[in-house]
């Protein structure tokens, strides 16, 4: 795309997904005037390092987490599906929700999980990330952009829309880095909202300047830079 997006939307399967691999990314793309909805899959709640805290809790802690977070980075809109975390499966009923959501928010980018497993970083490799990037490419295409399918979201209102762009967070291949060193530390800001997660949140920090300045690194963006890494598709 030539110039920033109008619209954008984050696709994710929980929270702080998207803050531990593109709220550099996110940012930067507020600040140019873009508008970003986020759209978490999950409440995240099997998540948390605490065992003393009540499991009922988890979920709206971790939705008030992530609509903290957003608001470090520019986000004031953030829709929770409510699936549960853990057990997510790239249905068919994902992906008609999906497809609402992109219809609602007609960005021009769509930013989601790559669901192709990463050998070399198998932890952003979560099932539940593989299954959201997966129904969210499903919901870019064919499923947005056609009136025949989900014909329910039409007698809802929500005419069909087509996604310009595909970007993969965490994938095995990716082709396009963002210089986000002017956005580090709203980046650390948006991570450190998600208390319930980090028991140990300057060495979550430490290592996520690392993976940053080595992103910088392989795409030749020179020493003392920090970069987000995406494989960029177009789908239009």
């Amino acid at each position: 795309m030539n110039g920033p997006a109008e619209r954008a939307l984050v696709i994710t399967a929980h929270p702080d997904d998207v803050d531990f691999a593109a709220a550099g990314t996110v940012a930067t793309w507020t600040e140019a005037g873009t508008i970003v909805t986020y759209c978490v899959v999950t409440d995240g709640d099997a998540g948390g390092f605490d065992p003393a805290f009540p499991r009922s809790e988890i979920g709206p802690l971790r939705r008030r987490e992530q609509e903290a977070a957003a608001k470090e980075v520019g986000v004031d809109d953030v829709v929770f599906l409510g699936y549960p975390d853990g057990r997510l499966v790239p249905s068919l009923e994902l992906r008609r929700d999906l497809s609402r959501i992109i219809r609602r928010a007609r960005p021009d980018v769509v930013m989601t999980a790559s669901p192709q497993r990463n050998f070399r970083r198998i932890f952003a490799s979560h099932p539940d990330h593989l299954a959201a990037g997966e129904a969210a490419l499903c919901a870019v295409y064919p499923d947005s952009r056609n009136a025949f399918a989900f014909p329910e979201l039409v007698e809802e209102g929500y005419e069909p829309w087509t996604v310009r762009e595909v970007w993969l967070m965490a994938g095995p291949e990716p082709d396009h880095a963002v210089d986000v060193t002017d956005q580090v530390e709203r980046k650390f800001r948006a991570l450190r909202a998600h208390v319930s997660q980090h028991p140990d949140a300057d060495g979550m920090e430490s290592r996520v300047r690392a993976w940053m300045a080595a992103t910088a690194a392989d795409f030749g963006l020179g020493p003392d830079r920090a970069a987000e890494a995406f494989q960029v598709i177009g789908t239009a």
